[in-house]
């Protein structure tokens, strides 16, 4: 269980300065989401800074890069990582709410992240493992 709570703390945190950073984003102005190296590139116009979220699948690690900050390590034992980007309008279908699939990153108004992390004990990853999912609107976009 202390696995489990443990996991679950360094997601929150890692999802705490993920936020942050991509609602303070005014653009997302490059992503890779394939390789063993995938990133999400944003850039904040009003302070001039650039932020790189990158997930290496051969270290199991994610990573935060900002303008003026150390390189810090946000998450280790992430053995998964995905992201998504969703433009600006909304499709509503009754009570269904859903977006659409960005063409361009320079349309992307939501951020769709989900990542998986785990810990090895005794050799095993048995019943160590935490999933994460959190949906973040760039609220600083530049029309």
């Amino acid at each position: 269980m202390s696995n489990y709570v443990d996991l679950d703390l360094h997601s929150r945190q890692a999802l705490d300065l993920i936020s942050r950073e991509v609602r303070g984003a005014t653009a997302v102005v490059d992503c890779r989401t394939n390789g063993s190296v995938s990133y999400i590139t944003l850039t904040n116009a009003d302070d001039m800074t650039f932020t790189k979220i990158a997930w290496n699948s051969d270290a199991a690690t994610l990573s935060l890069q900002k303008t003026g900050v150390p390189p810090m390590v946000i998450l280790t034992g992430c053995d998964r990582w995905r992201v998504w980007l969703y433009n600006r309008a909304p499709n509503i279908s009754g009570n269904t709410l859903s977006f659409n699939t960005v063409t361009d990153v320079a349309s992307c108004k939501l951020v769709n992240m989900s990542w998986k992390c785990s810990r090895t004990i005794l050799g095993s990853k048995l019943n160590t493992e935490s999933v994460q999912t959190a949906q973040i609107v760039l609220r600083n976009k530049v029309n």
